[in-house]
């Protein structure tokens, strides 16, 4: 039976639970009982600052991207701690001849930056993704050029950094540049 949702506010911390090891996080597909912990983390300028999509402002939205967007994805995994959505990481596989690449996003919230969780549901979604999607070869992923963060993340989970591509990737408004990272079916998690 799904849990009933509840909604804390974002700017109140004391009501989130800290992060104290692995086991507590999970990355599982996303449902429409998700929709308020997903608005905690999607209405933070903060934590969309870098995605294509805005900010969502109204559980009416949320829960409409829940069901146009996320549950409809083949590849649209919620980022997880004890079983609460706390970020994402979809998977975009390209096809016909392409097929053996996919595009890599993820998201955390804000509040739980710097604990090593986006690391780790990287690794975790890397881990799986090959199996689940048979002809991939090749995971690749797009940081903007003054996300530090995130390309820390990246190269922490064994991702290779190729090189710059400027004024590459669209998002809110500008066209930016961006660094390219890969990882490999052969490749090894660190």
């Amino acid at each position: 039976m799904p849990r009933p949702c509840e909604l804390f506010p974002v700017s109140d911390h004391s009501l989130q639970p800290r992060f104290n090891g692995p086991s507590r996080i999970s990355l599982r597909p996303f449902n429409l009982y998700d929709v308020d912990d997903f608005l905690l983390w999607a209405r933070d300028d903060r934590a969309t600052r870098y995605l294509r999509w805005d900010t969502i402002t109204s559980r009416e939205e949320a829960l409409a991207y829940l069901e146009k967007v996320a549950i409809p994805h083949p590849w649209r995994r919620s980022i997880c701690l004890d079983d609460r959505s706390i970020g994402y990481i979809p998977i975009k596989p390209e096809s016909g001849d392409d097929r053996c690449r996919a595009h890599i996003r993820y998201a955390v919230a804000a509040e739980y930056w710097g604990q090593g969780m986006a690391t780790l549901a990287l690794k975790m979604a890397v881990s799986k993704v090959f199996d689940e999607i048979p002809d991939l070869v090749r995971l690749h992923a797009l940081v903007e050029l003054e996300n530090k963060a995130s390309q820390r993340v990246l190269e922490k989970a064994g991702f290779v950094k190729e090189g710059l591509l400027r004024k590459y990737g669209f998002c809110k408004g500008e066209i930016r540049d961006m660094f390219v990272y890969s990882f490999l079916s052969t490749d090894k998690l660190l």
